[in-house]
């Protein structure tokens, strides 16, 4: 047996020490450095079947060839959409998410529907688990392979005798490797065990998908490398208590991280949500007061939200600002702006202000939907049901254009919308006449068409 030797990793960051030490240098944690046994001799982790290859040489930028990868189809339209068009062979793909969200029906009802031979690992479940589970997902399917095993070395054996194309871990921190001394899920652990995944798909062109447990502060648990080595992260997000998930796009070397894919939780698995404005709208019969429509953007997907404020006289004096799923700072930005420029009193007064549908908005475009509810509340008079918004709104109270307007006034359009407020100065090259646009240059126009 080779001689062991022990050393010191932080279990926040993952540095490595000689020595322990009470707090740790990088991320100034204290007591999370502890002693782990690793081994240094070098060894094979993934030994591919075919002969050793040769050191890459350099080549000129000019003589590498660029033709386009052909991409995986997973069949499942939202996954498509946030990874970029499918899946990059010899790509690793993280997947992060709360304990009970869904990452596992999520996988295991993908690598059901894929056309590719699939396996399926698990080291949380047995098989018969997993087989109840699929049979309350879809039927049967003979592309998909289940085995649970947490030894990387026992993993790789049944990869070669099975060849699959396309490997599915679940999860990354109950792997452990022969050739590091310490526990499963220990930092040296998912470090070595993602670096022989990394280098198995390299070297074999099959991607690998990962799950990753998160820690309570919501970052994917294990040393921050673990982002940095995997070639996409995803984050499966989500209320336990609802049945919608959100599907983003943290980090992707091969497509946009705006995209936003959206599932419904149902007792036979993840159903994708084609049209998201069907969450995010409110079904109502009658017009309420403090309630308006923007058209926004989630990557290349154009989505209709509703905003909801509550303005009411401040019982304790200091006015609160509450704010969900919107930044509190903008918030307080058009307040300032609404007292400034339109002479409304708000600074005595409560304000509550809410994004349905449990997502969080950061797109400039929402401010004349922020500011149209505020006022919609604090006149207690409702903007009609078929009316939307999509301005920006400055400090000197002017309506700023917006990017990719034509695309939002479409899918007003498409959902039955009779009247948008734009900026005026929003460059349209062609008419809509399924829908009224209203051109607006400043908030006191806002302010006397909606309320007069």
């Amino acid at each position: 047996m080779a001689k062991l030797k022990t050393s010191f990793f932080c279990q926040n960051c993952g540095t490595q020490y000689s020595k322990w030490q009470g707090q740790c240098n990088a991320c100034k944690e204290w007591n999370t450095i502890v002693e782990e046994v690793i081994q240094k001799e070098e060894k094979t982790s993934w030994k591919p079947t075919s002969e050793i290859k040769k050191a890459p040489k350099p080549l000129k930028i000019a003589e590498i060839d660029s033709s386009q990868e052909v991409r995986m189809d997973t069949l499942d339209g939202e996954l498509n959409r946030v990874l970029g068009g499918g899946i990059v062979p010899g790509s690793l793909i993280l997947l992060g998410g709360e304990p009970g969200i869904g990452k596992s029906t999520l996988l295991l009802q993908i690598s059901l529907k894929l056309p590719y031979k699939t396996l399926y690992v698990s080291g949380e479940e047995s098989q018969k688990q997993i087989k109840m589970r699929a049979e309350r997902i879809t039927s049967k399917d003979d592309n998909c392979y289940i085995l649970t095993e947490t030894k990387t070395q026992n993993i790789f054996r049944q990869i070669q005798e099975i060849e699959p194309e396309i490997v599915i871990i679940d999860s990354i921190q109950t792997l452990h490797t022969d050739y590091i001394e310490s526990t499963a899920g220990s930092i040296s652990q998912i470090r070595e065990c993602t670096a022989e995944l990394i280098k198995f798909a390299k070297e074999t062109n099959i991607p690998v998908i990962l799950i990753g447990h998160i820690t309570k502060d919501g970052t994917i648990a294990g040393p921050k490398i673990l982002e940095h080595m995997v070639d996409t992260v995803l984050q499966f997000e989500g209320d336990r208590n609802h049945v919608y998930r959100i599907l983003r796009s943290l980090k992707n070397r091969f497509g946009s991280t705006a995209e936003l894919g959206i599932y419904e939780m149902l007792g036979s698995g993840l159903r994708e949500v084609s049209n998201p404005s069907e969450i995010l709208l409110s079904h109502r019969e009658e017009e309420l007061s403090g309630t308006a429509i923007a058209s926004t953007l989630e990557g290349m997907r154009p989505l209709m939200i509703e905003i909801q404020a509550l303005v009411s006289t401040a019982v304790y004096g200091t006015p609160q600002r509450s704010t969900t799923g919107y930044n509190a700072k903008r918030l307080n930005m058009l307040l300032a702006v609404l007292e400034k420029r339109a002479g409304f009193r708000l600074g005595t007064k409560d304000v509550f202000l809410n994004v349905t549908g449990g997502i969080s908005v950061d797109d400039p475009a929402i401010d004349l939907a922020v500011v149209a509810s505020i006022l919609s509340s604090n006149e207690d008079i409702a903007v009609g049901k078929d009316v939307c918004f999509a301005g920006e709104v400055g400090l000197s109270g002017e309506i700023r254009p917006v990017n990719r307007v034509e695309q939002r006034i479409q899918e007003a359009e498409k959902l039955g919308f009779a009247t948008i407020f734009i900026s005026k100065y929003n460059k349209l090259s062609t008419k809509y006449p399924g829908i009224k646009v209203v051109l607006v240059s400043k908030i006191e126009e806002v302010v006397e068409i909606l309320f007069g």
